[in-house]
């Protein structure tokens, strides 16, 4: 099953969609490309040796399957209307909106050509996200009651905080205070830096309640993305048990206390043959398995890939794997967590068209 596409946009992110389907070729193929001028698109055909136009009409007609949508914010609502009206499902790997207002016109739109939109909203699907969840489902931690998370940002925080907690649409209470401290640069998209580079970087302390009486405390650093310095933590707390980063803690059956670590395990350490993920064990089982192995991809990539196999899935079947409903929530819950962040003051959420 090969999954062809177009993918509209270039920039850091799509990168990632070719560095997949260079390392993936059987699986998935890009039709055409769509930039914003024929100077670009010719610099692109060149680049990648694929077809590439400034014009979305002649990319469509090379009869894609879906189409990928890598564009700034400000300009999703307009890409996505025209696309949905010429019934065309879309995967859309940018928050789809820059407002609230904007959420609920997206949705009414969406009812309006019933179009067939997904959203690239890959944390979940990465190796160790996917390795919580299990353990989670498996019932090692009993009931999630809270979570700690100091990895993501906004709606990618928001998204693992739903995923986790087991929320759907509830409302939530959310406060919280942003601190802007000093720290040295180490790295960042452009690479390693060694220059001593000293620079301010914030630092957002959330908490989200939710009707539910579930609770997420968000910790979170710009840095934390990139950095050698700034690390990336998560703790779960259930009611038989805890997940601590790698440390799994939960009772047995006979309520007697087990810990046990999460092990990664890639090919090609200590070994000549080519790297590659495998997958994560828990004890003698795995909790997660690569379904792309033996493909050179790191995790982000990994994660990038199942969202266009699930894409293409979700294109023959209707099954869906992170619908835009979700990702409106999500992208909601972020923008009133960034405005209580900024005010300091408690805000809450109300229910929106989509609920």
């Amino acid at each position: 099953m090969t999954a062809n596409f177009i993918l509209i946009g270039y920039g850091w992110r799509t990168e990632y969609f070719y560095r997949v389907v260079k390392a993936l070729p059987e699986q998935f193929t890009i039709s055409a490309a769509v930039l914003r001028t024929k100077e670009r698109a010719e610099e692109i055909a060149k680049e990648k040796n694929i077809f590439a136009t400034e014009n979305l009409e002649e990319a469509l007609k090379t009869n894609p399957d879906f189409v990928v949508l890598c564009v700034p914010r400000a300009i999703v609502k307009e890409y996505l209307e025209k696309l949905m009206e010429k019934n065309i499902p879309v995967l859309c790997e940018t928050p789809p909106a820059k407002d609230v207002d904007e959420l609920n016109q997206l949705w009414q739109i969406k009812e309006k050509y019933n179009g067939r939109i997904q959203i690239a909203e890959q944390y979940f699907l990465q190796p160790l996200y996917s390795a919580w969840l299990k353990v989670i489902q498996k019932g090692f931690i009993g009931d999630v009651s809270n979570m700690t998370l100091s990895a993501l940002h906004g709606y990618h925080a928001v998204s693992i905080f739903r995923k986790i907690l087991g929320i759907q649409y509830e409302n939530c209470k959310i406060s919280g205070k942003k601190y802007m401290f000093n720290v040295t640069k180490t790295n960042s998209r452009v690479g390693i830096d060694r220059s001593g580079t000293m620079i301010e970087s914030d630092r957002s302390l959330a908490t989200i309640e939710f009707e539910n009486g579930k609770v997420g405390f968000l910790d979170f650093s710009g840095e934390q993305y990139f950095s050698l310095i700034r690390t990336r933590r998560l703790n779960i707390q259930g009611v038989r048990g805890e997940i601590n980063d790698m440390t799994i803690r939960y009772l047995s059956e006979k309520n007697i206390g087990v810990t046990e670590e999460l092990k990664r395990l890639d090919y090609g350490i200590y070994n000549i043959s080519d790297w590659s993920h495998q997958g994560i064990m828990l004890g003698s089982e795995f909790v997660y398995e690569n379904p792309f192995q033996f493909a050179r991809l790191n995790d982000d990539e990994i994660a990038i890939a199942d969202c266009l196999k699930r894409m293409k899935h979700f294109v023959d079947t209707g099954e869906e794997f992170y619908s835009l409903k979700e990702a409106l929530q999500d992208t909601y819950i972020s923008f009133i967590m960034e405005k209580a962040l900024e005010s300091e003051e408690t805000l809450e959420t109300q229910p929106q068209t989509w609920i």
